[in-house]
């Protein structure tokens, strides 16, 4: 049986850590990627409330801060995901790609 080395058994126990983090409480970065998921194709209020597990108070919190980064934008009642958004989307997947392997 090979000894585990110091560092693979910190790697692995900050791994786990960020693991159990993740399954805990959204912090803002991830309530606002739920956010820009549901709305990359187009979506109403209501759509992104139920699907990103929020409710319309904590909603109204988030839309002007992403709408003012140029992440999200408004025509209408519908509600979409910018290039902008898209990309800051795909950076958060590799950076959390990169956090959890």
């Amino acid at each position: 049986m090979a000894p585990i080395l110091l560092e693979e058994a910190v790697k692995d126990g900050v791994r786990e850590s960020l693991k159990e983090r993740f399954k805990e409480r959204r912090g803002r970065v991830e309530i606002m990627v739920d956010i820009l998921s549901v709305a990359i194709g187009g979506a109403r209020k209501t759509e992104i409330v139920y699907k990103a597990n929020l409710n319309f108070a904590r909603l109204e919190r988030y839309i002007p801060f992403l709408e003012e980064r140029g992440l999200m934008a408004n025509s209408g009642s519908v509600y979409k995901t910018t290039k902008k958004g898209e990309e800051f989307l795909s950076g958060y997947e590799k950076m959390a790609e990169l956090l959890l392997t």
